[in-house]
Order: structure tokens, then sequence, then C-alpha cells
């Protein structure tokens, strides 16, 4: 795992900024080495985490045999070994050990097609000084990042979008456009951030830099096909493609472990690393009754056999680190989990330079709570739902059911923004000073539209693969681990797993009330029994409670005054907080939301 910073210059000619410095924005991400290579008006710099090929031969950036190209990547290339056999067979010489060499070679043999053969997680920019271009990609879900700006004088790139602030003629200035957005999805959509005139390369999607002109392509689509076959069938096969990605996801030459929470995600994950040999494992949890999962992932690693570590974080220490961990996301993500992320890596980090993880299995075999919602509004379906909708407004408040009916006449792509909903645009108009904005539909629409022919719950799947998944999920898992300088992998993200699991029915998805019901079913003898019905909940924080408690105080000196008054209506925000304290409303993930944006000003933004 590591960063890095590519530049080219457009006119020729100019000093060459201090790139080593600009990378000293990101040297968690790569503290064992750095380097900078200068070629005509290109140049690229690195920082090096050392996962394969330890020795200088690993080096980046590295060259092809001849030097016409320099490459820099970040990520892991997990079928490496098969194609760099491949490639030495078509008269290829390799002059190191590591995962990386092997995209420098399947150019030379398949120009820009070559993306299509990398099994990974990946972003990677290639200098071809032949041809004048910069060429790269992000893998096909967005588990690495790759930011990118332009201005009159360079173009560049770059793994995190702080490392602009180093380059001459760069601003750091608040995307306004973005903010209504981020107020919905706790998030900044991509490819947007929130930095006005960056941009993220999309997932799925190879960019070449040539003649000063970008061009973005679109190399993987994401297709669910579902397929009739046996039950007992489709387990076996979830079972055998999940052992094959973990057994992959493991080739490295430094110590790898895994995180476990209380769900059977990673305690999925877990299990098939115990088939392949002694594994460490790491939890975090807190001291407050009902949001703390550390008795449960103490279970399975008790039945496992694991070597198990966990940390009980404490409010203030949480509230102390926050400043810096949202420097480490770059945009403003307001995902109180993402900070307990931090604290699990920091802990593996003392024993593990890899971790194993189950992110993005909710996506993949349809997880989240909320997929449950279209088999509980069938019945209404049966009925017009010009009358459901009638029904709704005369239902009387104090009744329960008023808002199922509610949500039963609202139409999917109008009351599914995807697993975080944060303000409505009712709440927004109250609290932004800024009136006219792009609603959250023009985010979700375009995904609704490529999804008109999936039933309900694999559309939700669709746009969460799209949005919530790569704006929220694994941006906390990318920048709370490399804040560790730990590599984190995630097998259920492996592609050939993605194209088997959309193969999977929705009935054998969400079925008998439980989510990932095949999943469940295919490791039902390799995990605890108590672990296989257990409901998701991902490392769940008590911001609900020190909001009320503990953290009232410095929450509410945050927010009363601040650079944020330029965009938000203080009185708004002061009711939100006084509803909360006093136990009138909810409204932690509100105002968790707003403190995480208040933070990212003070630390990024000069407007």
């Amino acid at each position: 795992m590591c960063g890095f910073l590519g530049l080219w210059q457009k006119g020729g000619g100019k000093r060459w900024p201090d790139l080593e410095k600009a990378t000293e924005t990101f040297v968690h991400r790569g503290p064992d080495e750095s380097a900078v290579r200068f070629s005509g008006p290109a140049a690229l710099a690195f920082r090096r985490l050392k996962i394969i090929d330890l020795s200088e031969r690993g080096r980046q950036p590295m060259a092809n045999e001849d030097g016409s190209l320099l490459l820099v990547f970040n990520g892991a290339i997990y079928n490496y070994l098969e194609l760099r056999e491949e490639l030495l067979r078509r008269g290829h010489d390799f002059r190191s050990d590591s995962d990386s060499e092997v995209i420098l070679h399947l150019y030379e043999e398949d120009s820009f097609d070559c993306v299509g053969r990398l099994r990974g997680m990946f972003a990677f920019c290639l200098y071809d000084t032949k041809k004048q271009l910069f060429f790269g990609a992000r893998d096909r879900f967005g588990i690495k990042p790759l930011y990118y700006t332009e201005t009159p004088d360079y173009f560049a790139l770059a793994s995190e979008a702080k490392a602009f602030a180093r380059l001459p003629g760069f601003t750091a200035r608040v995307n306004a456009g973005a903010l209504p957005h981020y107020l919905t999805f706790q998030y900044v959509p991509e490819p947007e951030t929130m930095f006005a005139g960056v941009y993220k390369i999309p997932p799925a999607h190879y960019f070449v830099w040539q003649g000063n002109k970008l061009a973005l392509t679109r190399y993987w689509q994401a297709f669910f096909l579902p397929q009739k076959r046996l039950l007992d069938e489709v387990a076996e096969e979830t079972r055998a493609v999940l052992r094959e990605a973990v057994r992959l996801h493991t080739r490295s030459h430094v110590p790898w472990g895994a995180f476990l929470s209380g769900g059977i995600d990673s305690t999925v994950i877990a299990s098939l690393l115990r088939e392949l040999g002694p594994v460490s494992t790491f939890s975090v949890g807190y001291a407050e009754e009902g949001y703390s999962e550390l008795s449960e992932a103490a279970e399975t690693a008790r039945y496992l056999e694991t070597d198990h570590e966990e940390y009980v974080i404490a409010p203030e220490e949480y509230w102390h680190n926050l400043p810096k961990l949202v420097w480490h996301f770059d945009d403003p993500v307001a995902d109180p989990a993402g900070i307990a992320l931090y604290y699990v890596a920091r802990m593996a980090r003392k024993k593990i330079t890899v971790a194993l993880s189950g992110e993005g299995a909710d996506e993949v075999f349809g997880g989240y709570g909320i997929y449950r919602e279209p088999q509980a509004l069938r019945p209404m379906t049966l009925l017009p739902r010009p009358l459901v909708s009638a029904a709704a407004s005369l239902w009387p408040g104090f009744l329960p059911g008023k808002n199922y009916l509610r949500r039963a006449a609202t139409p999917l792509e109008k009351r599914f923004f995807g697993n975080a909903f944060i303000f409505t645009e009712a709440e927004k108009q109250q609290l932004l000073k800024q009136k006219k904005y792009t609603p959250p539909t023009a985010v979700t629409a375009p995904f609704y539209r490529e999804a008109r022919r999936y039933d309900d719950v694999t559309a939700m799947q669709y746009l969460d693969l799209h949005t919530w998944m790569v704006g929220d999920i694994l941006v906390k898992a990318d920048k709370m681990t490399m804040a560790n300088s730990l590599e984190l992998r995630v097998p259920f993200l492996d592609h050939h797993v993605f194209e088997f699991a959309a193969t999977i029915p929705t009935c054998y998805k969400i079925k008998n009330g439980l989510t990932k019901y095949v999943l469940r079913r295919a490791f039902a003898d390799l995990v605890p029994p108590s672990a296989v019905k257990r409901p998701k909940r991902g490392f769940p924080v008590p911001t609900r409670v020190w909001l009320r408690s503990r953290l009232a105080g410095e929450v509410a000196s945050l927010l009363h005054a601040g650079p944020h008054a330029r965009y938000f209506n203080l009185p708004f925000i002061r009711k939100l907080l006084a509803d909360h304290r006093a136990g009138r409303a909810d409204n932690s993930r509100k105002i968790w939301t707003l403190v995480i944006f208040a933070l990212w000003l003070q630390q990024f933004a000069t407007n």
C-alpha cells in the first residue's frame, strides 16, 4: 500500500515544485521509502509501504526494461503471480518480485486494455515517454482513491487531495455545490469532492492525459443477472468463491490478520483465514451498554481460536483525535463508525501490516436491514398508489402505521437515497443560507435508470454499490487504515466474488427475515451458531448518548460560532442541539454531520 503524486507541466520549462515535500502530506501511506522521478513534462513522486518484494528492487517509480515507461501504483494485484508467469512466457524480463511490475509489462502487451486483466484493488499512473501521455486507472469498486486537479500550468493526480495544497497555484476552497449533497448523504458523492476544482477518477474507469486533455473510459460495469438454482448449490459456490478470494488476498511478504466485529461478514473472513493457519484478530468497542460488539467478537475469537485483542474507546479520546482524523479523510465523511476503524487499525498495526475485513458484503450479498423494506411494503403494492397516498395523509399521527403508509405511497427512487439520509429537503432549506441547489435525486437518478429492470431490492443494492459504498464505506476503510500505515484488503469486493453473487436470486438474499441469507447458510458450520442469525450492527458508536452528556459542551462550543456560520443558519443548529440534549428528538446524526463539516473547514478551507 502506498501513495503517489503525478504532475504534468503544460508549458514546459517551468521550475518544478518540491514534490518530495508535497508527498509528506501522505507519508502515512508509505513510511518505508520515498522517491521522485522527472522526465520531460512529467514528474512522479512516491511513498512506499513495503508489502510485496521488500527489497530495493520493488521501489517506485518503477521503469520497464528500456526505461520508456514509468509507473507509480497504490494497491494490490492478487493475480500477479499468474500474470507474471504468462508474461515471462511471452519473453518479458522482470527485475523485481513485486505485483506492481506486472502492470508495466501488461501495458506493453495490451495497451489500455491491460487494466481489465487486473484482479485486485488499485490506483495507478503510468507515464509513456514515447507516446507522451499519462495512463492510469482506478479499481472496479473504488477501493483505492485517486484525485485529480488542473490549473493553467499543470495537471496533477494524487492518492490524497491534501497533497495539492503543496503545489503552486492551488488554493483550497469549498465546493459550494457539494455541500447540500453532503448534508443529504453524509459524504460528498463522487466524482465531486468538497474541494473546489478537485475530482476523483471514477471507479472502474481508466484515464488518458495526452495533448493537455483528459479522457475517461469505463472498462467494467456491475450487472446483476439472477439465475434460478438450488439454494444448496448456491451456498456451496458462495463458500468456494470466497475461500479462493481470501486465499489470494493473503498474498504478501508481511504478517496479516483480520478485523473482527460481532457480525457475519468479518466472522466469515476470520474463519476462512483460520483455515490457512493461526490468525490475529482485533476489535474495538465502548463502555456504554448496547453499543459494543466486544463480547460477540470475543465469542467468535474463542470459537475460531484466534489470537484476539480488543480496545475500549472513551468519548474524550474519540473527541481529542477527531480533528486529526478529519484531516486524514480529506473530504468530510460524517460516519462515526469511521473513527472506530482508526482505533482498530492503530491496535492492529502493532502486530501486522495487512488486515482483511468484511467491507462490501452488504452491498454484494444484500445485507442492510433496509433491504427488507420492499418485502414489508408488498401488501400495499396490491392497492392503487393514490389510494395508499390518501390513506397516509388522512391517517392520524398518534396511531402506528402512518410512516408505513407514507413510504408505501412513495416510489423507491424518491424514498431511498442509500444507507444514509441525514437532512430532508425541508430541513436543508432551514439550515442552509444557500437556497438554490441541485436536489439529491440528481445524484441517484442515473443509477436508478441503469437499474430500472431490477427488482426493488436489487435496485437498492445497485444504488448503494455506486454511492454509499464508494463514498462512505470504502473511504473510511482506506483513510483510517492508511492513517496507521496499515493495508486493508476486502475479499468480498474481489470482482470474481461479485460476478458470482450477482447471479444469486433476491429470494436467497432476503429470506425468513434474514439478510445475506445464502452467505449465512454457506458458513453455518464454520462460524459460531450465534453469529449466523446475529443482525448487522457495524461498529455502532454511542454518539446519541455522548451528545447528551460527555461531549455536549464541546460540540456546542464548536457549533455555536465559527466559519461554518457563513453557510448555515446558526439558530437552526442551536435548536437541533437543544432538542437533542433535552431528549425531545434524536438529532445525533444531523449534529454529527455538522460537527465533521465544521472541523473540516477549520482544517482546510480558506473561503
